[in-house]
């Protein structure tokens, strides 16, 4: 009999390791220039494995107006809908949602949707059959199953919508009703996403063919999915996704980039912030170079994770000692993961400011050059400014033994959080 267990555990870990798909882990090294960041921008795109794409049109929309929009987009479509998101649970805004879905495959329009299968367990059967009854082809981003052990704990947290290969939507709002509206346990999560039009829409559907390539095996081509894409604005974009085997995870790289590129100001709103000691000495050489450095997060009463804000609250005396100013917002979730950077260029996608996001999980960001969007994002971080507290470094020495037992003990676990 044990000999039998034996085998069977050694079959396990064989078949774990066979499909384990590995990439490095490098500790980036610190990068000072003092070029401003816009004249830096094709390096930045060659260096996250993307390519800077001019005339661009990009709307910023806030907490439930994403949802009005997606809708919008969803029921223009003609020809394609693809969607992608990583969290999915039955409820108001689902039936939404799926319904809107399911009507564009009643019509004809040929419907692929990508959902996380962790994340998109509470779908509820009667959302997920609407669509299906309808026409939507619906997969699982690595289900379990024997070639997917290895990988089980690598999620797919984008959230992308492309219509006819001509309109995306990104951002990080999911598929909730606590991003819809206020609801029992308190007011809706604070979000923002954008909608955008021009050539980088080919660049978002491309991020959505590579999961479906990867878990259907389906290449998909022509003009209802990558037409010719004429200028619809000034803005130029690039989007970081890419996670090559056995190299820097794009995400990391271009966050890791810009930190060290801040001249002036580097503001930024993110739900799950958890920099790694690379990041938290970039931060600290931006202070000591004269730069506002400020960092927004979510209370941990206020998370939908406070194990994470714990395992946060292990860097910020760091933080606080080197300059940077911790705010954390009090009334809700904040949810939104963008960045600014001297008022001057901008990031919103999927990325958590942490490990499994710039390591693990498949994301997508939008680097944004565009003076006029990056002050806006500046300006929604000033008015947030009034619902948040201020950490300061000596009230935060003070804090009780217990909250510090709690900040180390979730830190050790950061990347499965």
């Amino acid at each position: 009999m044990l000999t039998w267990l034996a085998i069977a555990v050694a079959t396990l870990l064989a078949v774990a390791l066979w499909s384990a798909k590995k990439h490095r882990d490098p500790k980036l090294a610190p990068l000072r220039c003092d070029r401003p960041l816009p004249e830096l921008l094709p390096s930045l795109c060659g260096l996250t494995h993307s390519t800077l794409v001019e005339g661009n049109a990009v709307e910023l929309l806030e907490n439930e107006h994403y949802f009005d929009a997606l809708v919008g987009t969803i029921a223009a479509a003609r020809h394609t809908v693809h969607f992608e998101t990583f969290l999915w649970k039955a409820g108001v805004l689902g039936r939404r949602v799926s319904a809107a879905l399911a009507e564009r495959a009643r019509a004809g329009v040929t419907v692929r949707v990508i959902l996380d299968a962790r994340g998109a367990r509470g779908i509820g059967a009667d959302e997920e059959r609407r669509m299906r009854e309808a026409g939507c082809r619906i997969v699982r981003y690595h289900t379990v199953r024997p070639r997917n052990l290895g990988v089980l704990n690598r999620r797919d947290h984008r959230k992308v919508l492309v219509a006819d290969g001509r309109v995306a939507m990104l951002g990080g709002h999911c598929i909730v009703d606590s991003w819809w509206s206020d609801t029992d346990d308190g007011p809706r999560f604070r979000d923002i996403g954008v909608r955008l039009q021009g050539p980088i829409v080919h660049s978002v559907q491309s991020a959505f063919s590579e999961n479906w390539m990867a878990e259907t095996g389906e290449l998909f081509l022509g003009d209802g999915v990558f037409p010719r894409l004429a200028r619809a604005g000034d803005v130029a974009a690039h989007v970081a996704r890419a996670k090559p085997e056995r190299a820097s995870p794009a995400v990391k790289t271009l966050h890791h980039l810009v930190l060290c590129l801040a001249q002036r100001r580097l503001w930024i709103q993110n739900p799950y912030f958890l920099p790694q000691p690379a990041a938290i000495s970039a931060m600290t050489e931006c202070v000591q170079r004269g730069v506002d450095v400020r960092v927004m997060v979510p209370s941990a009463q206020a998370s939908d994770m406070p194990l994470v804000q714990h395992a946060a609250h292990h860097n910020f005396e760091r933080l606080l000692k080197a300059g940077v100013r911790v705010y954390e917002y009090q009334p809700t979730l904040i949810h939104q993961k963008v960045l600014s950077i001297d008022g001057v260029w901008c990031a919103i996608g999927s990325s958590n400011f942490d490990d499994r996001s710039f390591e693990i999980n498949d994301e997508i960001t939008l680097g944004l050059h565009s003076p006029a969007l990056a002050q806006r994002l500046e300006a929604i971080f000033e008015r947030d400014l009034a619902h948040c507290e201020e950490l300061r470094l000596e009230t935060w020495r003070r804090r009780s033994l217990w909250h510090r037992l709690k900040d180390r003990s979730f830190y050790l676990f950061r990347e499965q959080l």
